[in-house]
Protein backbone atom coordinates (compact mmCIF):
# COMPACT_ATOMS: atom_id res chain seq x y z
CA UNK A 1 0.00 0.00 0.00
CA UNK A 2 1.31 3.33 -1.04
CA UNK A 3 1.02 5.81 2.11
CA UNK A 4 -0.05 9.24 1.03
CA UNK A 5 -1.49 12.04 3.06
CA UNK A 6 -3.40 14.41 1.88
CA UNK A 7 -4.31 18.41 2.60
CA UNK A 8 -8.27 19.90 2.87
CA UNK A 9 -8.72 22.04 0.47
CA UNK A 10 -12.03 23.56 1.20
CA UNK A 11 -15.02 22.84 3.25
CA UNK A 12 -15.08 23.26 7.21
CA UNK A 13 -12.14 21.05 7.44
CA UNK A 14 -10.34 23.32 5.38
CA UNK A 15 -6.31 22.74 5.87
CA UNK A 16 -6.69 19.65 7.77
CA UNK A 17 -4.26 17.00 6.92
CA UNK A 18 -5.18 13.37 6.36
CA UNK A 19 -4.10 9.76 5.23
CA UNK A 20 -5.61 8.77 1.98
CA UNK A 21 -7.23 5.43 3.35
CA UNK A 22 -8.42 4.33 -0.35
CA UNK A 23 -9.24 5.90 -3.97
CA UNK A 24 -12.00 4.98 -5.71
CA UNK A 25 -13.25 6.96 -9.25
CA UNK A 26 -12.93 10.49 -8.26
CA UNK A 27 -13.31 10.15 -4.71
CA UNK A 28 -10.88 9.46 -1.79
CA UNK A 29 -11.46 7.95 1.65
CA UNK A 30 -9.32 10.37 4.34
CA UNK A 31 -8.97 9.40 7.89
CA UNK A 32 -7.26 11.25 10.63
CA UNK A 33 -7.15 8.36 13.12
CA UNK A 34 -9.38 10.02 15.66
CA UNK A 35 -12.78 11.80 14.20
CA UNK A 36 -12.20 9.78 10.99
CA UNK A 37 -11.00 6.79 11.74
CA UNK A 38 -10.55 3.56 8.99
CA UNK A 39 -14.36 2.15 10.39
CA UNK A 40 -15.67 5.81 9.35
CA UNK A 41 -13.35 7.43 6.62
CA UNK A 42 -14.19 10.68 5.27
CA UNK A 43 -15.32 10.58 1.42
CA UNK A 44 -14.03 13.88 -0.42
CA UNK A 45 -13.64 14.58 -4.18
CA UNK A 46 -10.92 14.88 -5.61
CA UNK A 47 -10.92 18.57 -6.52
CA UNK A 48 -11.14 19.46 -2.93
CA UNK A 49 -8.00 17.71 -1.33
CA UNK A 50 -4.48 18.28 -2.79
CA UNK A 51 -1.83 15.24 -2.20
CA UNK A 52 1.14 15.70 -0.29
CA UNK A 53 4.32 14.73 -1.82
CA UNK A 54 6.85 15.12 0.19
CA UNK A 55 6.83 13.39 4.00
CA UNK A 56 8.89 12.55 6.11
CA UNK A 57 11.05 8.82 6.12
CA UNK A 58 10.74 9.06 10.03
CA UNK A 59 6.96 9.50 9.22
CA UNK A 60 7.08 6.76 6.55
CA UNK A 61 8.86 4.40 8.79
CA UNK A 62 6.54 5.08 11.84
CA UNK A 63 3.44 3.65 9.34
CA UNK A 64 5.48 0.97 7.93
CA UNK A 65 6.15 -0.90 11.27
CA UNK A 66 2.95 -2.17 11.42
CA UNK A 67 0.97 -4.31 8.85
CA UNK A 68 -2.21 -3.23 9.70
CA UNK A 69 -2.96 0.22 10.52
CA UNK A 70 -4.74 0.97 13.41
CA UNK A 71 -6.06 4.61 14.33
CA UNK A 72 -4.17 5.71 17.11
CA UNK A 73 -0.83 4.83 14.98
CA UNK A 74 -2.65 7.15 12.27
CA UNK A 75 -3.42 10.09 14.47
CA UNK A 76 -0.06 10.02 15.67
CA UNK A 77 1.39 10.04 12.14
CA UNK A 78 -0.79 13.13 11.32
CA UNK A 79 0.23 14.71 14.47
CA UNK A 80 4.58 14.29 13.65
CA UNK A 81 3.36 15.30 9.88
CA UNK A 82 1.54 18.39 11.46
CA UNK A 83 4.51 19.52 13.84
CA UNK A 84 7.23 18.81 11.62
CA UNK A 85 5.55 21.69 9.34
CA UNK A 86 5.08 24.10 11.94
CA UNK A 87 8.87 23.40 12.65
CA UNK A 88 9.73 24.54 9.20
CA UNK A 89 8.09 27.77 9.00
Amino acid sequence: MKIEFAKSLSGHDKNKIYLIWKKKERFAYLVDGKIHTTQKPKKKNEKHYQIIKHIPEFILEQLKEEESFADNRIYRAVKEYERSISRRQ
